[in-house]
This record gives C-alpha cells, structure tokens and sequence, in this order.
C-alpha cells in the first residue's frame, strides 16, 4: 500500500485471477490486475484501472506503489502513482483521478505486449505469446515471475528517478 495524507487516499493492486489456465474464465475477469485508489475515511473507490486484463501469464499486479510528484510536458506540476508491474509494463497514473500518464515496457524484450494504448488504457497482446490451450508459446518474455516481482522500489526526487529491482527470465 501508499498513503498520501494530502488527497487522503490510499493506493494499491489486487491480484491475478483464477483458476489459472484462461481458457476456463472467459472476459477481461474485471478488477484483477488494477491499481485502486481508495478514500481512506469512507472507504470509497476513487478510481481502479485495470493493467491487465484477462490476465493469462500470471503476473499477480500487487507490487510497490511509488508516489511522485513530478511536471508534465505542459510544465504542471502533477501528483503522481508510478508502478513497475511484473507484466514488463512500467505505468505512471495521476493519483488524484487515476488517469493513464504513460505505461512504457521496462525492456524491449518485453513481449507479451506490443504495447498499452494510452487512450483506451488497454495492452495491444501479442497472441503468439498466449497461453491458450490449443498453442505452444515459446520465450514468452517476461515469465510468471515478472520482469519486476514483489520488491521494494525507491524515488529520488531531486535526481527525478526511479531505481527498480528487475528480472530478466523468459518461460515456455
């Protein structure tokens, strides 16, 4: 979780859905996979966007929330949720609405994704990297475990960077 005591919201992700194997749930199986914010007094969702719809690979979306404040291209100073997903796709949501920033691939191996579309906030799949039944993926990038799994990330706000613990492993 991340707190911002300012916007009195908290910030987190739900993870994968189940079982498993996706041919047995069909549909983008809504609210796994998002980044929430919620009111801390009244409990209510502010906003929750989905990273990862009908997620087949596994890649739970539960990991660390960095709050920033940063500009824009504009020059606006924004406050900001960026999250390092095990899905390959780093995302940059403003936290007071939850609108999409950025979502950029941690590495150009990432290939599950040939991309996340910043106006509908959906990932372009690439299928030959699907799990479904009747297919045989091979060097599906990243693997279950996510080009960033569950580990601690920090900013630092007068260098304006981020310093993330990454994977590098792919799976058949």
């Amino acid at each position: 979780y991340a707190y911002d005591p300012n916007l009195n919201m908290i910030y987190y992700g739900s993870g994968n859905p189940a079982p498993w194997n996706e041919t047995m749930r069909p549909g983008d199986n809504k609210w796994t996979m998002t980044i929430w914010g919620r009111d801390l007094e009244t409990g209510e969702a502010k906003f929750g966007y989905q990273k990862t719809p009908h997620d087949e690979w596994d890649y739970a979306g539960v990991n660390f929330m960095m709050l920033s404040e940063q500009k824009d291209k504009e020059g606006k100073l924004r406050k900001l949720l960026t999250h390092p997903d095990r899905n390959g796709i780093v995302y940059t949501l403003d936290r007071t609405d939850g609108t999409l920033v950025s979502a950029d691939k941690i590495d150009d191996t990432v290939n599950v994704f040939k991309k996340v579309d910043l106006k509908s906030g959906l990932p372009v799949r690439d299928p030959e990297y699907g799990t479904r039944m009747d297919h045989l993926a091979k060097d599906v990038c990243p693997s279950a475990m996510g080009y960033h799994n569950q580990g601690h990330d920090s900013y630092d706000p007068t260098k304006e960077l981020f310093f993330l613990g990454v994977n590098h492993i792919c799976m058949d």
